[in-house]
């Protein structure tokens, strides 16, 4: 456990910043989720509107560092080349 008062400090933004990520994690699997499956069941105007929301999301996460620029590229490609078979 932490003993000084920086190192606690240091655990309470350590959790907060954690916590943050996770969210901001979550968020954008949903968005990439909610697209895929709008592009699965031929909604072009939706599936548009949710690739280009959750590009927005994975750039974001990339440009913070959660995620790594290349997963962040490799999701995009895949959610382009679903939304365009639809």
């Amino acid at each position: 456990m932490a003993n000084s008062k920086q190192a606690k400090r240091r655990v309470k933004q350590a959790q907060r910043d954690r916590d943050n990520n996770r969210w901001q994690l979550t968020r954008a699997r949903s968005a990439v989720k909610k697209a895929f499956t709008a592009a699965e069941e031929k909604n072009l105007d939706e599936a548009r509107e949710l690739a280009k929301q959750a590009t927005s999301y994975l750039d974001k996460l990339a440009n913070k560092g959660i995620i790594h620029k290349n997963k962040a590229a490799r999701h995009k490609r895949q959610l382009s080349a679903a939304v365009k078979a639809a």
